[in-house]
């Protein structure tokens, strides 16, 4: 059983940046697949970026490709989202998840795939 957590989010300016923070406990981290999903009110949740159990592969919903990066410390156990240029159609509740990945090279941007999800975090992105 995996528990994440995610925190650094805020109330931010269009333009500036925001760093997320997911931290897992109660598993082998280096065997998850990880990835970032959002929720707007009124929306379905939508993926965001994913990352490799390695760290090498990495995977950006179009929405967000080059200006947000997700890396991953296996060490801390921890997944990061690193979020710039932010826009206020950004605004949403942010959640990091899961998925046990038995390839090295695993990546998912299907919310149904991921086992272990995080209470999220909100981002607010003023005009």
């Amino acid at each position: 059983q995996v528990q994440l957590v995610e925190s650094g989010g805020g109330l931010v300016q269009a333009g500036e940046p925001l760093r997320l923070t997911c931290a897992a406990s109660g598993g082998t981290f280096d065997t998850y697949a990880m990835g970032w999903f959002r929720q707007a009110p009124g929306k379905e949740r939508e993926f965001v970026g994913g990352i490799a159990r390695s760290g090498i592969n990495t995977y950006y919903a179009n929405s967000v490709k080059g200006r947000f990066t997700t890396s991953r410390d296996n060490a801390k156990n921890t997944v990061y989202l690193q979020m710039n240029s932010l826009k206020p159609e950004d605004t949403a509740v942010y959640f990091c998840a899961a998925r046990l990945a038995t390839q090295q090279h695993y990546i998912s941007s299907w919310p149904d795939d991921y086992d272990y999800w995080g209470q999220g975090t909100q981002v607010t992105v003023s005009s």
